[in-house]
This record gives structure tokens, sequence and C-alpha cells, in this order.
């Protein structure tokens, strides 16, 4: 049997090593010119993932071959934040390290919040993050076993609210699902355990190295990679897709899955967008230095996040933004948060703008963290735009209980699609990108095996 997966990011990766250890014979189609997807970068400097969570899952993926993710270290301090007071926080692994750096208040509510993060974390793992994309029937189980625990009422702000520091520090959690933090809901806060109480790590040459070891592994399993090809089109037949079609022809193969941003799927399919709101863009200066710094991860705060956010609800790129910044050797990454497009008014940026903000951007950086830049480069809403639907990293916008549900890998009924990826189940990220392409490819291979009554 043949298998062609659409992307060669880190869903797109996993899906194909999925496949192919189930012996199927498989063909990546990659519009870049290499793989990785944002983890490439420009010039050494990443587009977009820069540290590890949930390190057992790559493990996982790659035990699965004999093989492991050598190197792989915690960071602590996890990430040194810092307001316009001057006030720093630098959390580490250790709890204690951590207490002592607050006011008597301030460890109690981060106790306190912290043990909130990780009772919603356990309670939601196996039903939102490693199970498969819930039933209506899961769904009542989680809301009868948890349901009142997830504080189904009440917003994020509420649940973390705990003086001018520790609330926008908690707030920010919900931004790595693509949320506007005040819209969220509470039970987005266990996204600030997966950090805060298991870990970040860092991987000697980044996530570039992991893409590329994903690559390689891939390639010694034979999987076959086409890059340079754009999709133009999926074949719509009843009940399953029949073919496919590039820039340079036709392909076509047993079974399919896409690693792209599920809007693009539906528009190669012929099928309509959903009505809902998206989530957040970024905006981010990739930075060559002239000298090399040491690996570090710091987050500047904007005097008044909530106006921040305000101005990205109203479509327009905030003047005074939270600036996140990693530096790693001679490469400096630095990113705020953007609405996607369109801007205000239904415009698109164009180039002029997009320069205009960077630099604008980096005179702030200036001020609160100054670096030898050599040179650097814009990265904007419309540059995301190109493997994110409207420069939505992460889909549909996680506002409300609705919203924060994932769709799932099934496709119009098609039987012999799977969607994984950022955009889908279980959600955005390196970690979770990984496990909706390697379980998302197992779910092909199960549905395709129950369909046809019997092991592939």
């Amino acid at each position: 049997m043949k298998a062609i997966v659409i992307g060669a990011g880190f869903a797109g990766l996993a899906a194909a090593l999925r496949l192919c250890k189930a012996g199927l014979e498989v063909t990546v189609i990659e519009q870049l010119d290499q793989p990785g997807g944002k983890a490439i970068g420009w010039e050494g400097v990443p587009t977009g993932p820069t540290v590890l969570t949930l390190p057992e899952i790559p493990r996982q993926i790659l035990g699965a071959f004999g093989q492991d993710l050598p190197g792989l270290k915690p960071v602590s301090p996890l990430t040194r934040y810092v307001w316009p007071d001057g006030r720093v926080f630098a959390p580490e692994l250790e709890l204690e390290a951590t207490l002592a750096q607050l006011s008597a208040q301030e460890a109690r509510d981060y106790r306190r919040l912290l043990l909130e993060a990780r009772t919603l974390y356990e309670g939601a793992r196996d039903t939102f993050i490693f199970g498969p994309p819930p039933t209506s029937a899961r769904l009542l189980q989680y809301g009868l076993r948890e349901g009142l625990k997830a504080h189904p009422l009440q917003p994020l702000s509420a649940l973390v609210a705990s003086g001018p520091y520790l609330t926008p520090f908690f707030l920010r959690f919900a931004t790595y699902l693509g949320a506007n933090p005040y819209w969220a809901p509470a039970v987005l806060h266990n996204i600030a355990w997966v950090e805060l109480g298991l870990g970040v790590f860092h991987l000697p040459g980044g996530m570039r190295a992991l893409a590329l070891r994903l690559y390689e592994l891939a390639r010694g399993q034979g999987v076959g990679f086409v890059f340079g090809q754009k999709v133009r089109r999926l074949q719509r037949l009843p009940g399953r897709v029949g073919a496919l079609e590039t820039e340079a022809g036709w392909h076509s193969a047993d079974l399919y899955v896409s690693a792209a941003d599920r809007h693009f799927t539906l528009d190669w399919l012929g099928l309509p967008q959903p009505a809902y709101a998206l989530g957040v863009s970024g905006f981010a200066v990739l930075i060559r230095l002239s000298e090399a710094v040491p690996l570090g991860h710091h987050l500047y705060f904007s005097a008044d996040y909530r106006a921040e956010w305000n101005q990205i609800a109203a479509g327009r790129w905030p003047q005074d933004p939270t600036l996140y910044l990693h530096t790693d050797g001679e490469a400096a990454f630095l990113l705020v948060n953007a609405p996607s497009l369109p801007l205000e008014g239904g415009r698109t940026p164009g180039p002029t703008e997009s320069q205009a903000y960077a630099q604008h951007l980096l005179g702030q950086l200036a001020v609160r963290h100054p670096l030898p830049i050599a040179t650097w480069r814009a990265l904007s809403p419309l540059d995301y735009s190109r493997t994110a639907y409207r420069g939505a990293l992460y889909g549909r916008a996680p506002h409300g209980l609705l919203g924060a549900l994932r769709p799932g890998w099934a496709v119009a009924g098609l039987r012999n699609l799977a969607q994984v990826g950022g955009t889908v189940h279980p959600g955005g990220g390196v970690p979770l990108a990984l496990l909706s392409g390697w379980n998302g490819a197992g779910w092909l291979l199960e549905r395709r095996s129950r369909l046809k009554g019997g092991p592939l």
C-alpha cells in the first residue's frame, strides 16, 4: 500500500514514520525546499519553536526505531521575566528557589495556582492530549469526573488573578495555543503545569536538530521526500480522496495524511471554511549577532498587558508589546503577539509597514536588552500565512469551552484521509504536533483496517 503525507514539519515527519513502520510505501510532499517547517529558520535563526516540553513524546517516537534523544538537558531558570519597573522573576526547576523570589502573598498564590494547573493538566491529559479526539461519550465522562474542577463558568483571567506581577505571568501561557488570554477559558491554565511543573528542555542544535534527526530517520526507513512542490488540490471522490495535484502533476496513493494547516486542506478539497474566530498570529524578528551570547529565554512585559491585548483584538499591531527573546550563540529570535489577517480595516500590511514595525520592536529591545546585531529579517503574519491560514499559528481561537476543543483527525467523512498537526487535536507546539502526526496516522491505519475487515 502507498501513502502520501503533505508537509515535512514535525507532524508530517511523525506521521510518515508511523505509516512506514506499518509497512506502507510513504512519500512526503513539501512545498519548502527542506524539512522541518518553522524549526529550520533563516541562517541558523529559528522562526518558531526554540525549546522542548514533554520530551517523552519524541523519545517514544525515536524509541520505536531503537533510537534515543541524547544531549537533552533541563533548562533552569526556565525563562527570565522582566516588568517595566525592573522587577525580575526567574522560575527555577526547584520550587523553593522559585518561591524565594516572591513576597509571602505571591508565594502563596504561586503555590495555589501551580497546584491548580497540575490538577487541570492531570484531569485533562488522557482525554485531550494523549488519547484520540474525544467522542461525545468521552467528553461526558470527563465532564462528570473533572468538569467542575475545570471551572467551566470561569474565565482564565479570573482564575489566575493574583496581583500586578503574577497575573500576566500566568495569563501568558494561554497564548501558547493562540488564545487572547482575557477571552480564554480557565481550563487552559493547565498549560502552565507543562512548563513550570514538568520542565523545559534544551537540545543541542535546537528544534532544527530534532527535525533533521527525524528526517534522516525517515529517509533511512525508506520514506521518500519530494521538496519544492506546492499542493493545488485534493481530488474528492465519494467517501475518499482519489489523487493529489501539485504544481508538477498528479500523485495517487491508498492513504493520505495532511500535516498542513487544516484550513488549507479544506480549500484543496473544495470545502467551505468554518465560520469561527481564528487565534492570534505572531510578528518575529530573526537576528544574526556579530558575537556569541549565552543561551537564554527572556520575556519583557508591556506596561499594560490588557491594553496590549485590546489592540490585538482590534486588529492592530501593539505599540508597546510584550517581547519574547531567545538567544543562543550568534542567533536571536524576537517574537511578539499579533492579530491574524486581515488587520483593522480589512487591510493586509505590506513590506514597508512590516520593516517599520520590526525596527520599532528592535528599538524597544535595545532599551531593555541590548544585543550586538549584525543583520536581521522581519517575519510578519503575512509571512506566517504561507504555512498558517491567515497567519493564525494554531487555527481556531481557543476561546470558551467549545473553542478549546481542537478539531479531530477526520475530514468530511473521507475514509482514507487524516488531518494532523497544530491546528487539530491535540494542539500546537512541537510535542503536540508530533503526537498528532504519530497518533493521527495510527488512527488512519486502524480505520482502514476496520473498514477492510482485517489488518493491513
